[in-house]
């Protein structure tokens, strides 16, 4: 399997979180993981920033943010330059979608916790 650096948008330390979910099954399956949340917090050796970092290289952006909550990111999230972005459940986003498919970004509605465990990811 491929290594693909991934940035968790809307990372959490609760367990309950899917997105602390992911952080942890992306670790499992040895991809490289970035976190940005709401608090400067680590889940295990993954520091979760706070704000907009100027991340490297990054693959895949696996969103747990709301639409509106993402409205803010867009620009940021496009200067990433990633290959694909997911959209879990509950974090569609048509405005972004569109934007990015526009900038050759692939985008796909799934839950990254499922295509991990499938090895679709």
């Amino acid at each position: 399997m491929t290594q693909k650096k991934t940035l968790v948008l809307g990372a959490s330390t609760n367990p309950a979180r899917y997105s602390n979910k992911a952080i942890l099954k992306l670790r499992y399956y040895k991809h490289p993981v970035v976190a940005i949340g709401g608090k400067p917090e680590k889940v295990e050796d993954i520091t979760i920033e706070t704000g907009n970092v100027k991340f490297k290289d990054i693959d895949t952006v696996t969103m747990y943010l709301n639409a509106e909550r993402q409205k803010s990111l867009e620009d940021y999230i496009l200067s990433l330059k990633p290959k694909r972005i997911i959209f879990n459940p509950g974090a569609e986003n048509e405005s972004l979608k569109t934007k990015a498919e526009k900038q050759g970004i692939e985008c796909v509605e799934a839950c990254t916790l499922v295509m991990l465990t499938i090895g679709a990811y």
